[in-house]
């Protein structure tokens, strides 16, 4: 008898969720409300229920949409169905904040939009889960910046003064996909962070993220809890385990001199940025480093930075520049990994630097006595006459099955070379065989 009413009450449960399923609608938009459409893009989310989907027509929408339930919105293509957000503070907001009807948001996906001209992010997800973002373009916002400010910036959002928020902003969110995006010309282009909750297990691929004139390409960075109180006072909730993977971020962050092409950052106490992979990108002609990782600040009594196990992995990093302030370099730099607490489990490897005068940079203090490497650096390769690993701390980096740009290793005349604190012996003797000789992405795959 109880397998019998456990079976009856799994077959209803399947039957519930079946016709959920099976009565999801489909609601239409296009500008001029005919054919039985809405004519705004927010009147068709404001009476569409969970789980619906909302086919958006070619056309101009002016307006600033607010999601806070499950939805599919689906422009005509990402040159036709314009959301052109002048005067307003965002594009689309994915709003699950605790302000929100239904705070923590999920199942949510965007695609085949050009979002554009908002004062803040072109899109913005705060306390979201299962959130999609695909083929759209996200152009011209987050230009609202005004002597180091962003008026009428919300408050949950923290540390912003400098680039309101870039056009693409997660925080307080998981298991969600940022992929075959056009991210170009905003202040900054796309920011993971933590104000509202962790973000975490995130992807962000193939996106192309270029020309954000004054922050950095794709930014991971651990930011203080504001609206939303941690429960340990001054610990943030964290950014870890997101992979960013296959992208193209490049030429950020000239019009000011400063935007890596993709940045790790846990800037002062409390916060917390830890396993996130940086694997496979084209990073090339960003105003900072190719690569940047950062903590500026330790304060004795106060909650402790949890900077570590991040990894920077077959990268092609190209003529970038130099990193500046307390984390400044000699030079342009490939990958710049500088913090003033020990910073360990750190992995680079299998990235491609050409074109900068020191490949590796490496600042941080000593975990302890015969403390084992805090940087593992391998297999990476280093052109002839440059500072292939530079050392400025007091950690030991091991250095070892690199290509120095010649046979003989680093040191001999026309290799690069390493400073002292790196472990280099032994290295590679012979280069990556590419085939024909040039290094292209379609030799690695």
């Amino acid at each position: 008898m109880r397998r019998q009413l456990l079976y009856l009450s799994l077959t209803g449960t399947c039957l519930f969720l079946l016709c959920q399923s099976t009565f999801a609608a489909t609601w239409c938009v296009n500008p001029r409300g005919t054919a039985r459409c809405k004519s705004t893009i927010t009147a068709a989310v404001a009476a569409a229920s969970p789980g619906d989907t909302i086919r958006v027509a070619r056309g101009f929408y002016r307006e600033d949409i607010v999601i806070s339930k499950s939805l599919s919105l689906i422009g005509a293509g990402r040159y036709g169905t314009v959301i052109d957000a002048t005067g307003k503070a965002n594009g689309i907001f994915i709003d699950g904040t605790a302000s929100s009807p239904n705070a923590g948001v999920s199942d949510v996906t965007i695609s085949g939009f050009t979002i554009e001209n908002a004062n803040f992010e072109g899109i913005l997800v705060a306390s979201a889960t299962g959130v999609t973002i695909v083929d759209n373009l996200i152009t011209n916002n987050d230009l609202s910046l005004s002597s180091h400010t962003c008026p009428g910036l919300p408050p949950f959002e923290t540390n912003e003064g400098d680039d309101c928020g870039e056009g693409l902003h997660l925080m307080g969110t998981d298991h969600s996909v940022i992929a075959k995006n056009t991210v170009e010309r905003n202040a900054g282009g796309i920011l993971i962070s933590d104000e509202t909750g962790p973000t975490h297990h995130n992807l962000i691929s193939q996106n192309d993220v270029q020309w954000n004139g004054y922050d950095c390409g794709i930014t991971m960075a651990s930011h203080a809890a504001a609206a939303l109180a941690h429960p340990v006072d001054g610990l943030s909730f964290g950014v870890y385990n997101n992979t960013i993977s296959r992208n193209d971020s490049s030429f950020n962050g000239l019009l000011s001199g400063g935007g890596a092409g993709a940045g790790v950052f846990a800037p002062g106490p409390g916060t917390q940025a830890y396993g996130n992979v940086i694997i496979e990108n084209t990073l090339v002609g960003n105003g900072m480093p190719g690569v940047a990782m950062h903590n500026h600040a330790s304060v004795p009594g106060a909650p402790p930075v949890t900077f570590r196990d991040n990894s920077v992995i077959g990268n092609h990093i190209r003529a970038n520049g130099a990193d500046s302030e307390d984390a400044a370099t000699a030079g342009p730099t490939g990958i710049n990994i500088y913090s003033v607490v020990p910073i360990t489990g750190i992995v680079v490897a299998d990235n491609v630097i050409e074109d900068e005068s020191i490949g590796i940079s490496f600042k941080s203090p000593a975990t302890g006595p015969n403390a084992l490497p805090q940087l593992q650096a391998h297999l990476n390769v280093f052109e002839r006459r440059t500072i292939g690993i530079s050392n400025l701390g007091q950690a030991t980096v091991d250095g070892t099955l690199n290509w120095w740009g010649c046979a003989r290793g680093p040191g001999a005349r026309g290799c690069a070379s390493a400073t002292t604190g790196v472990l280099f012996t032994p290295w590679s003797t012979t280069p990556p065989d590419w085939g024909d000789g040039n290094f292209e992405w379609g030799d690695r795959h």
